[in-house]
């Protein structure tokens, strides 16, 4: 019994420098700044051209509504279109209308895994301000 706590202790001290030099942090100033991941190897989609939303100009400013937000789902797909926009949370359906068409016109950069374009499943929330 007494050997096997003796060579369990001396094996233990004989990993520990290893474990410690193995694991040494790098200085944040040396280490890669990784693109950002949606999950282990994919690379999340970049906003690249974004199309304003339009307002008539005879809209009076009281149509206009007041810090309010369209929320979608949509798919951007292997060449960067967004897909299948479909409204979450809406004001009402002519503001929803308006932001899906202009939505539909943004392009992006597409998702990848391992450098392959792969369509990815898109939330975003449009903020309407006077």
């Amino acid at each position: 019994m007494r050997q096997i706590v003796a060579s369990s202790i001396l094996l233990s001290s004989f990993f520990l420098p290893a474990a410690a030099s193995a694991s040494t942090p790098a200085d944040d100033s040396t280490a890669p700044t990784p693109a950002p991941r949606v999950s282990t190897g994919v690379i999340v989609p970049t906003l690249i051209q974004v199309i304003d939303l339009s307002i008539p100009a005879d809209l009076s400013q009281d149509a206009i509504p007041v810090n309010a937000q369209v929320t979608l789902n949509f798919t951007v797909d292997e060449k960067g279109r967004p897909r299948n926009i479909q409204v979450v949370k809406g004001i009402n359906p002519v503001w929803d209308a308006r932001v899906v068409e202009a939505v539909s016109k943004f392009h992006y950069r597409p998702g990848s895994i391992d450098n392959q374009p792969i369509p990815i499943a898109m939330n975003l929330t449009v903020n309407i301000a006077r």
